[in-house]
C-alpha cells in the first residue's frame, strides 16, 4: 500500500491553486443523471469522483474525465439498483438516492460506506421523501423505493439542515409535480452549486429570504456547461499546513467568502490574512498563538470539515485551545495519532481540550478517515525528525494531487 514520507520542519512558501469542491462535485454528478449531456469544468480527480463515476455507468451514462472537466451523458439501459459494492466505496453515494428516483420512478440502494465518523442517520432523507410520494422498505440493509402515483410537490421541514437530505430532496423535487418549499435546509455554498447547476439544466430552484428553498417541478431537464466551486476544505487545509509551519502562501481560485467562518481563526492565531477576489495570502508568525474555543457548526457556522486541521495547528500553538463538535460523534479519531507524537490533548465526548506544546516529534501513524488523515500530514509537517504516513488513500478521496500540490510549496513529502 502506498504511503506517504515526510520530514518536518520546512515553513511552506508559494502559490498554489485551488482544486474544486469534492462536496460540491459529487451531488452534481449525481444530478446529471437527470440530464442529457452535461459538461462539468473543474472536478477533482479524487477516488471518490471516480466512485461516483462508476455508479453512473451502472445507472445507463457514459462519462469521460480530461483535465478537470467530467462528461456525463445518459445513454439508457442502466438499472436503478445500485449494487453493494458500489454504494460502500463511497460514503456520500446516498446522495444517489434522490437522482435514481428522479430517473427511474424507483431505486435499490444500500446502506452507504467511506468514513466512518459514527452514525450519520438518513430518517430525515426517507421522511423527505416520503412526502415528495416515495414509498420506502428498509430491510436487511437495503431500500427499496417505489413511486405508485409519481413524485410530487410537498412542504418540507427538516429537523436539521442536513446537507445530504436539503440535496436528496432537491434531485427528487426539481422532476415532481407542482412545487416543494424545503424549510430549514443547508445553506452551505454547495447546496447553492448544485441548485446552479440543476438551474442551467432547466429546474426552477429558488431561495426564500427565509432560507428556505422552493422547487417547482419541470418535466425534463436537458444538457447544460457547469464550472464545481473551489474547494474551501482544501484551501483550509493548505492555509493550516503553511501557518503551523510558519510559513507564507497565496491560495489562489479560491473563493474567500466560503471560508468567512474559518479565517478568524487563523487571525486568533496570530496570522496575517490578505483576500482578494479569488486569492488568500497568509504569512504566520513564528509560533501560533491560541486558536480560542471553536465550535463546529451548520454553515455559515464553522465547518466540521476544517476542524481537524486545525486541532493540529493547536497542537503547536502556545496556550489552551478547545475544540467543540457538534456535527459527527466521532471527529477525534486521529488524536491517538498525535499524541503519539507528542500532543498533549484530552478529549471528553464532543469536546476536545489542546495543550500546546513547543515540539512535535515524527512518527509512523495511519489515517484514520479523511480530513483526519490530512491533519496527520499537516502535523507531520511541523514535527521534528521524519513521519510515516500509512492508509493514504483516505486522504485521495478529497484532495488532489495533495502530495504534489505541498511539493509546489516546498514540503518534503515523497509517496513510498
Amino acid at each position: 500500500m502506498p504511503e506517504y514520507l515526510i520530514k518536518g520542519g520546512t515553513p511552506l512558501c508559494g502559490q498554489l491553486a485551488v482544486h474544486g469542491a469534492k462536496n460540491a462535485a459529487l451531488p452534481i454528478l449525481a444530478a446529471a443523471l437527470l440530464c442529457g449531456r452535461s459538461v462539468i469544468h473543474n472536478c477533482p480527480d479524487l477516488t471518490d469522483v471516480a466512485a461516483a463515476r462508476n455508479i453512473l455507468h451502472y445507472l445507463g451514462c457514459s462519462t469521460t474525465q480530461r483535465q478537470g472537466t467530467v462528461t456525463v451523458e445518459f445513454t439508457g439501459g442502466g438499472d436503478y439498483r445500485i449494487p453493494d459494492r458500489l454504494m460502500r466505496a463511497m460514503r456520500s453515494s446516498i446522495v444517489f438516492l434522490g437522482a435514481v428516483i428522479g430517473r427511474y420512478g424507483m431505486a435499490e440502494v444500500s446502506m452507504p460506506g467511506g468514513c466512518e465518523l459514527g452514525p450519520r442517520p438518513i430518517d430525515m432523507h426517507l421522511a423527505a421523501l416520503r412526502k415528495l410520494g416515495v414509498q420506502i422498505d428498509e430491510s436487511g440493509g437495503v431500500l427499496r423505493c417505489t413511486t405508485p402515483k409519481g413524485l410530487h410537490g410537498a412542504s418540507i421541514t427538516l429537523p436539521f439542515p442536513s446537507v445530504g437530505a436539503t440535496e436528496n430532496v432537491m434531485l427528487a423535487a426539481c422532476l415532481a409535480r407542482g412545487e416543494t418549499r424545503l424549510s430549514n435546509a443547508a445553506r452551505e455554498p454547495e447546496i447553492t452549486d448544485l441548485a446552479d447547476f440543476l438551474n442551467a439544466a432547466g429546474a426552477d430552484i429558488r431561495f426564500a429570504s427565509d432560507g428556505s428553498i422552493l422547487i417547482t417541478g419541470v418535466q425534463a431537464l436537458t444538457g447544460c456547461e457547469h464550472r464545481v466551486i473551489p474547494d474551501r476544505i482544501a484551501a483550509s487545509t493548505y492555509l493550516s499546513a503553511a501557518a503551523v509551519t510558519g510559513g507564507e502562501i497565496i491560495l489562489t481560485h479560491v473563493c474567500p467568502d466560503h471560508l468567512s467562518a474559518v479565517l478568524p481563526v487563523f487571525e486568533e492565531a496570530g496570522c496575517t490574512l490578505v483576500c482578494g477576489a479569488d486569492t488568500i495570502g497568509l504569512q504566520a508568525p513564528q509560533r501560533l498563538n491560541s486558536l480560542g474555543t471553536v465550535r463546529t457548526m451548520p454553515y455559515p457556522g464553522f465547518s466540521t470539515d476544517a476542524q481537524s486541521t486545525m486541532l493540529s495547528m493547536a497542537a503547536l500553538a502556545r496556550g489552551t485551545s478547545v475544540f467543540i463538535e457538534t456535527i459527527f460523534e466521532s471527529r477525534y479519531k486521529q488524536v491517538g495519532e498525535l499524541v503519539r507524537m507528542g500532543a498533549n490533548i484530552r478529549v471528553e465526548g464532543r469536546v476536545a481540550v489542546v495543550e500546546g506544546v513547543s515540539q512535535l516529534q515524527g512518527a509512523v501513524m495511519s489515517c484514520t478517515d479523511l480530513r483526519g488523515g490530512a491533519a496527520l500530514a499537516v502535523a507531520a509537517l511541523a514535527a521534528k525528525g521524519e513521519s510515516r504516513l500509512r492508509q493514504i488513500h483516505h486522504i485521495a478521496r478529497g484532495y488532489e494531487n495533495f502530495d504534489l500540490n505541498l511539493q509546489k510549496l516546498g514540503a518534503q513529502i515523497t509517496r513510498v
